[in-house]
């Protein structure tokens, strides 16, 4: 099954965990770029969001939002990037806790990876092994 529909199986309460995180590593997600490689994340909570599109209608649909900073009918910078990368690689090498907010113009489609364990690498999960001797 492909990203969205591990997201609406999960929504639904009949999706397996395991199988949406899988899933989610393999895909290939839509990242903004902004201010020219910096990806576009949002701060809610504590925790740094990057923000992730399936496709881009579902980008298109966050950039009409209030208060996505979008220019109607403007042009996106975006890159393609594996889930994977995203958790194992980008997440790692931020400040702070940083989880991927996926689709989240969406309704009824969105998911959040927050920066658990299991999740994301042990070192930089909230609530990792090495979440003590940062303190």
């Amino acid at each position: 099954m492909e990203l969205r529909g591990e997201i609406a199986a999960m929504r639904a309460g009949t999706g397996d965990p395991g199988a949406l995180l899988g899933e989610f590593r393999r895909a290939a997600v839509l990242v903004p770029q902004v201010s020219g490689d910096r990806l576009l994340t949002r701060s809610f909570g504590g925790v740094r969001w990057i923000l992730a599109f399936t496709d881009e209608a579902a980008l298109a649909r966050f950039t009409r939002e209030p208060g996505s900073g979008g220019v109607p009918d403007a042009e996106w910078e975006y890159v393609s990037v594996v889930g994977a990368r995203l958790l194992d690689a980008v997440i790692p090498a931020l400040d702070g806790p940083t989880g991927v907010a996926v689709d989240i113009a969406d309704e009824d489609g969105s998911m959040l990876f927050p920066p658990a364990p299991g999740i994301v690498p042990d070192e930089v999960a909230v609530g990792g092994t090495d979440e003590g001797e940062a303190l």
